[in-house]
């Protein structure tokens, strides 16, 4: 829970921002999408950006937390040791490693 808010708390602060940043530059009522022009309320294509641009964000910051991942966290074992299956070496049974 702790690492989905570290991506979606900053990611939309960023939209948040781009959304700010793209509207003041480009009127809402002039935009065009797969060259037909976008017949919403101006309100409607403020939030539908930001919605995309939060997206956006979000992907990006979940995929730096992706590889942000140690190779321990990668390879661990979801199992407890006594749970593991028969032969394997992480098991902590006395001589289930024969």
């Amino acid at each position: 829970m702790q690492r989905l808010i570290q991506v979606l708390w900053p990611s939309f602060i960023v939209a948040g921002i781009a959304e700010i940043l793209f509207f003041t530059v480009i009127d809402p009522q002039e935009l065009y999408f797969f060259g037909q022009p976008v017949h919403l309320s101006r309100l409607a294509t403020y939030s539908i950006g930001f919605f995309a641009f939060w997206a956006l964000c979000a992907a990006s910051s979940m995929t730096t937390c992706f590889f942000q991942r140690t190779a321990a966290e990668i390879n661990r074992c979801p199992l407890v040791p006594t749970e593991r299956p028969d032969g394997c070496p992480k098991r902590e049974e006395p001589g289930c490693c024969t």
